[in-house]
């Protein structure tokens, strides 16, 4: 048997065939090796990774603080005069004079131009004469009821002296009619100087229209006439002047937006500003607050006067402004940031431990479990956006915890707490980002 064995042995050794198993056992132990060395490389990577994830993860805050909330509704308009007339002329003719220019001052009465008054003249004179003619008329029949009266009152005496019988029934009778004619000729007569009189009191106040003067106090602000310039007044008087009474005094008319009116009341403050001043603002009050809607393309607004005091005359008529009301002020309030309310987690983790933003435990990293099944989406992202009721977040001992709380009033970028464990100074978690 040993025969055999060293035989065999002698014949591998012959063939080489023990060298090429040694290589192979060599080959192996490199192989497992080397599968040992990248098993270990493959685990510190994922540890550094973990680690690197733990540390990622970091949370952007703002601070929770105590002061007056004020609420206010934005509007856009043009300043406009307390009282603005426009100035025209009721007569038809030549412009002979303009005796003020823009930005003038005027009083009341004061002449502002002058129409040719040649015509107008004329037809004074005219007037005149026709009533100079009907009062002479009326002289001409008084006169003539005169005889009348006396031949009636003579013929009466003889019928009374003849015991009737001179004159005649019929020359009395004849008489008493021409008495009665001459009464309605003095009563026609009186009528013709009455009308005579009007119309010449008709062209004395033509006469008079053609000097067009001021109706209030005021300023110029537009000259729409030219001496020299025919005046067409036909249906409609032109106009020629436009007057503001009181530039010290103005209004501010915007158009406040349908969903905003129920805030604006009368009496409330409000400032503005206007391209022409834009690092001064000016304050107004609510006036009036105009209840006929008015739609622009689907968008409906409502108009709105406030009082403007414009003592330093910065301000002028037509200037654009943007206006905001202030609708509610709410003093000493706890107050949030609105982003603070907007954040929301990427996922509810009850316990909020850090595993939920480190990515899992290792053994889960090297060996993956099957896929968790999916919960509702209610479940996931809490609803942080309900009216009133609303939560927000802080970080506890490195964990997320929230806070119930009651919302009030906003300006759009600070929100009234009501109720809810927030204190001022209190850090609330806006965002939440990574290192990189």
């Amino acid at each position: 048997m040993n025969e055999k064995l060293h035989s065999q042995t002698e014949i591998a050794e012959t063939l080489g065939l023990d060298q090429v198993s040694t290589k192979n056992r060599k080959l192996k132990r490199r192989i497992v090796l080397g599968l040992l060395i990248l098993f270990a490389v493959t685990v510190v990577a994922i540890l550094s990774n973990t680690n690197q994830a733990a540390e990622a993860v970091q949370f952007k805050t703002q601070s929770a603080s105590r002061g007056d909330l004020t609420v206010s509704v934005s509007a856009t308009g043009n300043l406009e005069p307390t009282n603005q007339v426009d100035v025209g002329s009721e007569l038809s003719g030549i412009i002979d004079s303009v005796d003020v220019d823009y930005n003038d001052r005027v009083e009341v009465g004061q002449v502002l131009a002058r129409l040719d008054t040649d015509k107008l003249k004329a037809n004074v004179n005219k007037s005149r004469a026709a009533l100079e003619t009907s009062r002479a008329q009326v002289l001409q029949v008084q006169a003539t009821l005169k005889e009348d009266l006396a031949e009636l009152q003579r013929l009466r005496q003889a019928h009374e002296l003849s015991s009737g019988k001179v004159p005649s029934r019929y020359q009395l009778d004849a008489a008493e009619a021409a008495v009665l004619r001459a009464q309605a000729d003095e009563t026609g007569a009186q009528a013709q100087v009455a009308q005579a009189l009007a119309e010449l009191e008709s062209d004395e106040a033509d006469l008079a229209k053609a000097c067009i003067r001021s109706p209030i106090n005021g300023v110029v602000l537009s000259r729409d006439v030219e001496p020299g310039q025919t005046v067409a007044a036909s249906l409609q008087a032109p106009v020629l002047f436009t007057l503001a009474e009181d530039l010290t005094k103005m209004e501010l008319h915007v158009d406040v937006d349908e969903a905003d009116v129920g805030q604006v009341r009368k009496g409330q403050d409000a400032t503005f500003t206007v391209d022409a001043y834009p690092e001064k603002s000016f304050s107004a009050q609510v006036i009036q607050v105009r209840y006929g809607a008015q739609d622009s393309s689907g968008v409906v607004t409502y108009e709105t006067v406030l009082q403007v005091d414009n003592s330093d005359l910065l301000l002028r008529p037509g200037m654009t402004a943007t206006a905001d009301i202030t609708a509610v002020k709410v003093e000493d309030a706890v107050m949030v940031p609105n982003v603070a309310l907007r954040f929301t987690p990427p996922a509810v983790n009850t316990d909020h431990n850090k595993e939920s933003f480190s990515g899992g435990s290792l053994l889960s990293k090297i060996m993956p479990g099957p896929p968790r099944r999916k919960k509702n989406s209610s479940s996931q992202r809490p609803d942080n956006n309900t009216a009133g009721n609303q939560r927000i977040w802080i970080v506890k001992d490195e964990r997320l915890v929230a806070i119930p709380v009651t919302t009030g009033l906003s300006d759009g970028i600070m929100t009234e707490i009501r109720s809810g464990d927030i204190e001022p100074g209190m850090e609330l978690v806006v965002a939440m980002m990574s290192a990189k």
